[in-house]
């Protein structure tokens, strides 16, 4: 493929975990990737490294998404190299859990700020630039419809970006740009794996019919779906990516 005739793919957190998995699939599906990080530029360099090695064409950019000026900025920098942007993923967040009682405000705050603001921020901007015949998925969670005790102030921003989701969907009318959410289950990031016994992570593999956590790749591949020809159709949606777990 020609590099010129290339679509281009904005992901947020992708430096490691899903992001990364995300990342690396585009990738293959032929987009040009900024891989988005907030802090650690070796973790993303490594990536833009590996993909490149792969035969793909990748670049870090650093920005905050809580930032609405680094936002802005970010998808300048992309324009300005590339002539636009085709597609946006959203999957740079963070999880504080606790009981409700037990839960403090900078702990509050800061899932605000990054899993809330930080996707108005990105969807505002995606909203106004991505290119006619783009895709914005977000990512959302499964804790949306488990509502588990400790998951309350992570669930409901994630339960935010759904409704986003939905209404931007609708907003986009006109311009050929679809707009969905994917709700992934437990999945084994190492995000999700840290201070888990070996005990509760078989238990929550057997909360899912199919006996397993979920993969990255498990993901990446519904981005994909959503992301190219196939998911034309779908718009306005979230997606339980999540091998039946309940």
């Amino acid at each position: 493929m020609n590099d010129e005739t290339r679509k281009i793919a904005v992901v947020t957190g992708a430096s490691r975990g899903i992001g990364a998995a995300i990342a690396e699939r585009l990738s293959g599906d032929g987009f040009i990737v900024a891989i988005n990080f907030a802090g650690n530029l070796a973790l993303a360099q490594a990536l833009a490294q590996k993909i490149g090695k792969a035969g793909g064409i990748a670049f870090p950019i650093q920005a905050d998404v809580s930032d609405p000026v680094a936002v802005h900025d970010m998808f300048d920098t992309v324009e300005a190299r590339f002539g636009g942007i085709d597609v946006l993923v959203n999957n740079a967040g963070i999880q504080n859990l606790a009981p409700l009682a037990e839960m403090t405000d900078a702990a509050f705050d800061s899932m605000i700020a990054i899993n809330l603001k930080g996707v108005f921020n990105t969807l505002r901007e995606a909203a106004r630039r991505i290119r006619p015949g783009g895709r914005i998925i977000n990512l959302s969670s499964g804790t949306t419809a488990t509502l588990s005790p400790s998951y309350g102030p992570y669930a409901a921003t994630k339960a935010a970006v759904e409704a986003m989701t939905a209404v931007l969907a609708k907003e986009m009318r006109g311009r050929a740009i679809t707009v969905n959410g994917i709700a992934p289950g437990p999945t084994a990031t190492d995000l999700y794996l840290k201070d888990k016994s070996p005990e509760m992570l078989a238990q929550a593999a057997r909360r899912s019919p199919l006996e397993r956590l979920g993969q990255p790749a498990d993901i990446a591949g519904a981005v994909s779906f959503l992301a190219g020809p196939d998911g034309e159709w779908v718009n306005g949606q979230t997606i339980r990516v999540n091998g039946g777990f309940s």
